[in-house]
């Protein structure tokens, strides 16, 4: 059950953000779209940001995955960069790849979600090299990071397909316990 909040504008202010998320450039893959965030994608990011169903997240977890989506969103805005909803062929969100600076950290992050039963089809690797080559290529990112639990191999794998390497210098800098996969352009080519 979505909440108020939750809900797109219509209207003029509707239009207005319409045309704000015109301005996010889009990337094509050879099976999805990248565009930018919408309202109604919130339980995609919901999944990334808690690691929980929003159905049996409490209010806690939900508001601080809200506050964090817009944040994701923001980073459009003040940064010139952020992160793309995954849509399949049918228009049909599939996953996000999530690229934000958040607060504390000490560089840009490119993480990625797969919706809800759409794991296995290799959208996380296809969209997050997708997003990697155009923050490398476009946008000039001399580097970038991936900050992942240890208990999470699926993402490590995807790290690993992207050609990320383990960077342990900043794993001990980082001091959270995560493992941080590095990227750089010359992988990406």
């Amino acid at each position: 059950m979505s909440r108020p909040w939750e809900a797109a504008s219509c209207g003029p202010a509707g239009a207005q953000a319409d045309r704000f998320a015109a301005l996010v450039p889009e990337i094509a893959t050879e099976r999805f779209r990248l565009r930018a965030p919408r309202i109604s994608d919130f339980p995609i990011y919901a999944r990334f940001l808690i690691d929980t169903d929003l159905a049996v997240a409490s209010e806690e977890e939900r508001r601080d995955a809200w506050l964090d989506f817009c944040q994701i969103a923001a980073c459009w805005t003040l940064r010139g960069y952020g992160s793309w909803t995954v849509q399949d062929d049918a228009s049909t969100p599939v996953g996000a790849v999530v690229v934000n600076h958040e607060f504390g950290d000490p560089e840009a992050e490119l993480g990625w979600v797969v919706a809800a039963g759409a794991e296995g089809r290799g959208i996380a690797t296809e969209a997050a090299r997708a997003a990697r080559d155009h923050l490398f290529g476009q946008m000039g990112f001399a580097t970038l990071v991936s900050y992942i639990d240890p208990a999470n191999s699926p993402s490590i794998a995807v790290a690993r397909r992207l050609g990320a390497s383990r960077d342990r210098a900043a794993e001990a800098r980082l001091a959270e316990g995560l493992l941080v996969y590095r990227h750089q352009p010359e992988a990406a080519q």
